[in-house]
């Protein structure tokens, strides 16, 4: 009997892993369901090879919950398991058995049905919920999805020198955002740091840009020198965006 009760002890135990994983998963961005497969597929170990799986690798919390659970599945919740069932069939050898086999159906089908209920699961996530964002620091959200920084784009640090075709120019006068890049902040030499600039910004030879957009577009503005071809260059850039958003329509 003590074998059965610990086997259901240890199913239950699992199951409210997998559920505070899930509810982890979930406060970092992921959508529910993708969070509870990621979750039950680390426990288990099963390890299914996905766009998701490439996302959590990516990102340090979600990559550290995935960790733990690979943790406590390698500590022998599965053997542990596999042992008790063992001594399960041991003790069914006995007159006895017939008990055995009626605790842990019943055992069993109350797992099942705290599994499938509904106001379990609302009160349940709540409870779990509310203990993660207490005591826990988990809602960060990829940024790096949000961003799309795996499909070709970046935030990337362009520094400014004398003769640049960005030195000491407007915001408004250059018109980055024509060309697909947005200047998110600039780092000026002196140390002071100016958050979302406005059009009137201007940028200083031995500025830091924090810029926004495709790393080839960025990369080229950084080696853009000031005169005719940098005036070129510019209008090249904002012609292929153009047509490039065109043939999205």
């Amino acid at each position: 009997m003590i074998a059965v009760i610990s086997l259901l002890v240890v199913l239950a135990i699992s199951m409210l892993i997998t559920r505070i994983a899930t509810a982890a998963l979930a406060l970092t961005g992921l959508s529910r369901e993708s969070a509870s497969f990621q979750a039950r597929s680390a426990l288990t170990g099963v390890g299914f090879t996905t766009g998701e799986s490439e996302s959590i690798a990516r990102h340090p919390v979600r990559r550290r919950i995935i960790m733990t659970l690979m943790l406590v599945s390698n500590l022998g919740i599965a053997t542990v398991a596999a042992s008790l069932i063992m001594t399960f069939v041991n003790a069914s050898q006995s007159d006895r058995w017939w008990l055995h086999l009626l605790v842990l159906a019943a055992g069993l089908g109350l797992l099942g049905l705290a599994t499938s209920s509904n106001w379990a699961d609302r009160h349940l996530s709540r409870l779990i919920n509310w203990a993660l964002r207490r005591y826990t620091r988990l809602e960060v959200r990829d940024y790096a999805a949000l961003l799309q920084l795996s499909e070709g784009f970046g935030v990337l640090e362009l520094h400014v020198q004398a003769g640049d075709w960005l030195a000491e120019r407007t915001l408004s006068s250059l018109s980055l955002t024509e060309e697909g890049v947005l200047v998110l902040g600039v780092h000026r030499a002196d140390g002071r740091y100016v958050g979302v600039p406005t059009g009137d910004t201007v940028i200083h030879a031995s500025d830091t840009l924090v810029i926004y957009g495709p790393k080839e577009r960025v990369i080229e503005l950084d080696t853009r020198r000031h005169g005719i071809t940098g005036g070129l260059a510019h209008l090249t850039a904002a012609s292929e965006k153009l047509r490039l958003v065109k043939g999205q329509k």
